[in-house]
């Protein structure tokens, strides 16, 4: 057994010392700090997991600026949510970074405008050296790289959502305006995903379909339900990929698809809005379908192409009933994705026009990456919510058909429903 004096000789031995052979302190105390924080962290994330039967899956590194230098922070990933030591470092600003990588691509290229340019120099991009652009875009990309790539097969993914939004982006010499899309899951745990962001032909069948085979040779399997907007070449590739996954057209789209079809008459168009809203807040199945009959019958009589767009709608409007109740409100829509492009699109306005597309993947990438640890620190749906999906007693329950006298009562519950939401928007307009 080694003696302290063998150690204190030996631990002397290994010290970093400068080139005169003085030790470096600084440097010692840097190491020191470094593999404190390092156990301490390691330490917490063994406790978490000991409490919550979670597992440890590997590390990230991370960089720290301190007064002894800078520190390499190895932060534990976990199998299920996320770890992430709020009181030790404050997370990247992944976002900031990809704008200046933007607005520097920018003075490159020679595109950037006076506003551009005073944005540039508030964020301090004028004394950024080419080298340091570099570093920051190759960072950016790296991060981005593992989100797109990482593997997702560890559980099933129940729920998709799946959408596109535009931005303006300079290709083949001229300022266009360019989709990127991304695809958000929810795993069998109640835990929200980024399953992809890229560039694509959005009026492109094909684009979609390679998309979204990326997305499944991740590891993608078990999906019950894709929510989207209903663009038909998205939901060719849904069925082509996801073979046996009810498709879910976003009910708020469906909305504004039947206030448009009114389009001239601003009285009808909220007319038609205040008849289809109050079908979706129901809560049970058989009284959300007589209110659809219901305000399909209503919209035949004042603005017969929205009854058209409604009644052709109904199999894929209405495919969020045949899950969990308690599930409804955050499948028939799109806004988990909407509140995604939100966040993009602010972003975006600060560079105006995207110098290459490869900048603004990188902006995109960032954005859904600082959002995808932002979801780990809170289940999207509560373990016994998710639970509900997979019970065996209740995909085996056959229904009993409605008997006249239920239907009935579903009727005039939707009937009321209608009514209330026309009196309410009377009651505005003449306020």
């Amino acid at each position: 057994m080694d003696s302290i004096a063998d150690v204190t000789i030996a631990a002397a031995t290994a010290m970093p010392r400068f080139e005169d052979g003085f030790i470096n302190l600084q440097e010692v105390l840097r190491q020191l700090a470094e593999s404190v924080v390092n156990e301490i962290m390691s330490a917490e994330a063994d406790q978490l997991c000991g409490a919550t039967g979670n597992s440890r899956n590997g590390y990230r590194e991370r960089r720290l600026v301190t007064c002894v230098g800078t520190l390499t922070l190895r932060i534990p990933k976990l199998r299920v949510g996320s770890f992430f030591p709020d009181d030790v470092i404050e997370r990247y600003q992944r976002v900031d970074r990809a704008i200046v990588a933007a607005v520097s691509e920018m003075y490159a290229t020679g595109t950037s405008t006076r506003k551009v340019q005073r944005v540039a120099a508030a964020m301090g991009v004028e004394r950024l050296s080419k080298d340091q652009v570099s570093a920051i875009c190759e960072r950016l990309d790296s991060e981005v790289e593992e989100l797109v790539t990482r593997p997702l097969g560890a559980c099933r993914t129940p729920y998709l959502w799946i959408d596109a939004t535009y931005v303006r982006c300079r290709r083949d010499g001229r300022v266009a305006s360019t989709a990127i899309v991304t695809a958000i899951g929810c795993d069998e745990h109640g835990w929200r995903r980024v399953l992809g962001v890229a560039v694509v032909d959005t009026e492109s069948h094909d684009s979609w379909l390679a998309f979204l085979r990326r997305i499944r040779a991740r590891g993608v399997t078990g999906v019950e339900l894709v929510t989207s907007d209903a663009h038909e070449g998205l939901r060719r590739a849904i069925e082509e990929v996801f073979q046996g996954a009810a498709w879910q057209r976003c009910v708020v789209h469906l909305m504004r698809d039947c206030v448009r079809a009114a389009s001239g008459n601003r009285s009808l168009q909220r007319r038609v809005a205040r008849i289809v809203a109050p079908v979706f807040r129901l809560r049970e199945a058989g009284a959300v379908r007589a209110a659809y009959h219901l305000a399909i019958e209503m919209l035949e009589g004042c603005c017969k192409d929205a009854a058209r767009i409604l009644e052709d709608a109904e199999p894929d409007a209405l495919a969020y009933l045949d899950l969990p109740a308690s599930h409804w409100k955050r499948l028939r829509t799109n806004n988990v994705q909407e509140r995604a492009n939100r966040e993009i699109k602010r972003r975006s306005r600060v560079v105006q026009v995207f110098p290459s597309v490869r900048s603004l993947e990188r902006l995109a990438g960032a954005v859904m990456c600082d959002m995808d640890e932002e979801w780990q620190e809170a289940r999207y749906f509560s373990e016994a919510k998710m639970a509900e999906l997979y019970d065996g007693k209740r995909a085996a329950r056959a229904e009993l058909p409605p008997t006249p006298e239920r239907m009935s009562e579903w009727r005039l519950v939707a009937k009321r429903a209608i009514e209330s939401s026309l009196e309410l928007a009377d009651e505005m307009e003449a306020a």
